[in-house]
């Protein structure tokens, strides 16, 4: 999985390529506590080229969530494929996470 990490209009962009799976899980999620150390506020996570999603990177996806409130902050998924999305739905992420 390829993450591109970007700061845009005040939001820290994490760009998911590939699949999201056991091999890729802990390398966003390290990406993702490096990143967020920082006085970060706002956090997007893009999917669009991210088409498959494992119980493993859920569970990154939820402690970034979990991170993102403690701090009082805010986190959106963006361009969430059809599969994906039924993934989230399945288990519940969809009520958890706001999806755009």
């Amino acid at each position: 999985m390829k993450i591109d990490v970007r700061k845009e209009d005040g939001k820290k962009w994490f760009i998911l390529d590939g699949r999201l799976d056991t091999t890729a899980a802990p390398q966003l999620g390290s990406v993702l506590e490096e990143e967020l150390k920082d006085d970060v506020k706002e956090v997007v996570i893009d999917m669009d080229r991210c088409g498959y999603v494992a119980s493993s990177g859920l569970r990154v996806i939820l402690q970034a969530q979990k991170s993102m409130n403690r701090v009082g902050g805010s986190m959106v998924v963006k361009n969430v494929n059809e599969t994906v999305m039924e993934v989230f739905e399945m288990t519940g992420f969809s009520s958890i996470l706001t999806i755009e």
